[in-house]
């Protein structure tokens, strides 16, 4: 049994080298059924015959064979694509996932490597350990690239830089000191960037003569009239002109509708005016009057304070008068 087996996995190889699969196939396809174990209808979706102990042993249409390793043992998977460092190889008979060269990540085939793995540098299909004269190798690219200029950070090929020096400016894959003409920098995306024009609409007709917003009452007012911006300028496009013009005009004279109302209106607002003023000098005199008032009947009350206190005091010099010797004797 274990001998069939072993038998069995050693085709599966020889096919996968591109030898033998032909002469084995119709053979393989007998011994399917002789090795115990074998069935269809397998749980894994992409697998036609399958075994316990081997996995796949084929797959269905579209799906390629895939043999990973577990230890010792080979386990056998069917799979839409083939994993990373495994090309697709199909044929009538099988579909399988071949494996890239040693110093490939990834290829296309056996000859063509798409990705290399680190220490190599794809040229042409090929990962090369040296890069050949004019190139320089990319550790981060993991490629043979252009030598870029000297004021590039990064480029495509010797004339098209991807990315400039700090304080330089990238234009159409090259890097500039100063932006050209009609170009400005931009110090965000250090890039110049083509300058943008004011650009301003036609005029409008001229509104009617006016003066301090009325359209009456004048002789000499002005007309205005205005442009619209339909584009503004860049930090360092053109500047915008003037959108709005006005000059001076002259129209016949014509009195404002309800101007007799407005006069009547200030002649009645002057008159209360006047009224106001009156009643309030009136007040005014009435209080200076009322202070005179009390002024003249404080004095006079000061004055007879001071004949009272006067008459007191004579009245208590009589009563304290010496008397004679000679009153007292003659009395």
């Amino acid at each position: 049994m274990q001998l069939q087996l072993i038998s069995f996995v050693l085709i599966i190889l020889h096919c996968m080298d591109y030898t033998g699969c032909q002469q084995h196939s119709s053979s393989r396809h007998r011994q399917h059924k002789q090795i115990s174990g074998v069935r269809s209808g397998c749980q894994q979706g992409g697998c036609l015959t399958c075994s316990d102990y081997n996995g796949c042993l084929s797959c269905k249409p579209r799906f390629f064979m895939h043999l990973e390793r577990i230890g010792m043992k080979q386990i056998g998977v069917c799979m839409t694509s083939c994993p990373a460092g495994f090309y697709d190889t199909r044929s009538p008979e099988r579909n399988t996932c071949t494996k890239c060269r040693s110093e490939c990540d990834s290829c296309f085939n056996r000859n063509f490597c798409t990705r290399c793995r680190p220490g190599f540098y794809l040229h042409l299909g090929k990962c090369l350990e040296s890069c050949p004269d004019g190139l320089v190798h990319s550790d981060t690219q993991r490629e043979c690239v252009q030598r870029c200029p000297a004021e590039c950070e990064s480029c495509v090929n010797s004339e098209t830089c991807t990315q400039c020096r700090p304080g330089l400016y990238q234009l159409s894959g090259r890097c500039h000191h100063v932006c050209p003409e009609d170009y400005e920098p931009n110090d965000q995306l250090m890039e110049c960037t083509p300058q943008v024009h004011c650009e301003v609409g036609e005029w409008s007709e001229w509104s009617p003569c006016s003066r301090s917003g009325r359209t009456c009452g004048f002789k000499r007012g002005q007309e205005t009239r205005t442009r619209q911006v339909l584009q503004y300028p860049s930090p360092f496009g053109q500047p915008c002109p003037e959108i709005s013009e006005i000059k001076e005009c002259l129209v016949k004279r014509r009195k404002c509708p309800g101007g007799r109302r407005k006069n009547e209106r200030r002649e009645r607002r002057n008159r209360n005016n006047r009224k106001d003023k009156e009643n309030q000098e009136g007040r005014r005199e009435k209080k200076r009057e009322r202070e005179r008032e009390r002024e003249r009947h404080s004095g006079e009350r000061e004055d007879s304070d001071n004949r009272n206190k006067t008459e007191h005091r004579h009245r208590r010099g009589h009563d304290t008068e010496p008397v004679s010797p000679e009153d007292s004797l003659v009395q």
